[in-house]
């Protein structure tokens, strides 16, 4: 009898040639879309990186100050604010002086660069009217280009040319002084502040004022010959204090 050989089926060794192809195809597409997904996060973030380090509107240091303007360019930030004044603040106090402005304000308790003590008159009178009168004679002589916007019988509002740093002009060039009578303590509490902070890249701090806010309370304060709340005046009351 004769015996018929049938060749053995290779499709099973096609199959599998199949399934390895198919899967070196998948795991060189998956490869290839993770190592695009990686480039394409990479270059957003150095978009990302580069476009912070360019000063914007947005990110323009004004930081604790109120109704402000801010004008931005790659080199420097100028922020401009004019809402810092009392006539802004509910509990009718003299505002701080934040860390992104320049200046000295006796409401500035918790940040030692910015304070400045309150003046007591009883060196040169125990009668508040007489030591306000005086007050308001000394600040409208400081200097050149003082102006008194408002004065009450207990407040003062006068304003002067921003000194440093140099070139600013109109009203965005102008310091604010505020002065405050508190006749139960004889006490006067002042704030003295540059309406606009110039930043030059990088740096986040303002360009300082070479402290001629502080300068000119000093030299008003010298006309006078008042003394600072802590001053030892034996025999007279000085911020509620018996010395």
């Amino acid at each position: 009898r004769s015996v018929a050989f049938v060749p053995l089926s290779r499709s099973p060794a096609r199959t599998t040639t199949t399934l390895n192809a198919s899967r070196r195809d998948v795991l060189t597409i998956a490869s290839a879309s993770i190592l695009s997904s990686v480039l394409t996060d990479a270059a957003f973030a150095s978009d990302v990186t580069a476009n912070q380090n360019v000063p914007t509107q947005s990110a323009a240091t004004s930081a604790g100050r109120r109704g402000c303007k801010t004008d931005t360019n790659p080199s420097r930030t100028v922020v401009t604010c004019y809402g810092e004044l009392r006539k802004y603040n509910g509990d009718g106090r003299l505002s701080k002086i934040s860390a992104t402005a320049n200046g000295v304000s006796t409401s500035s308790v918790k940040n030692p660069s910015r304070f400045s003590p309150p003046w007591n008159y009883l060196t040169e009178t125990s009668d508040a009217n007489v030591a306000w009168k005086s007050l308001v004679s000394a600040v409208n002589t400081a200097e050149p280009g003082v102006s008194i916007v408002e004065v009450t019988d207990s407040y003062l509002h006068a304003t002067a040319s921003t000194q440093s740093p140099p070139g600013l002009t109109g009203p965005a060039g102008l310091d604010d002084l505020e002065f405050i009578l508190k006749p139960e303590e004889n006490l006067v509490l002042y704030r003295s502040a540059s309406r606009t902070s110039v930043f030059v890249y990088p740096l986040t701090q303002p360009v300082s004022d070479q402290n001629t806010n502080l300068k000119r309370l000093n030299k008003i304060r010298d006309k006078l010959g008042w003394g600072l709340l802590g001053d030892e005046i034996v025999g007279v009351t000085v911020g509620s204090q018996r010395l």
